[in-house]
């Protein structure tokens, strides 16, 4: 299981949790995981969303490989010019 800490307003769509534990090999299974788990964050998934593992930021990596002790937190897509 990966524990995501889940960033600032998000957490609405968590059910108000700030971390939550969901079994994922990679970042795709990490989102549909949490869109399967959380039905609220789905349409907040699909805007996109910003993920770092281990304080590095990925948008749209989906076969990023995530360990069981990464540190994950989910946050709103973060952009950049």
């Amino acid at each position: 299981m990966v524990k995501v800490r889940v960033w600032g307003s998000l957490a609405e769509f968590t059910e108000g949790k700030t971390e939550v534990e969901i079994e994922a090999g990679t970042l795709r299974e990490l989102l549909d995981g949490l869109a399967g788990t959380y039905p609220g964050l789905r349409p907040q998934l699909e805007r996109g969303i910003s993920v770092a593992i281990d304080g590095r930021v990925y948008n749209d990596s989906w076969f990023t490989p995530i360990a069981d002790d990464s540190e994950v937190v989910l946050l709103r897509r973060l952009k950049g010019g």
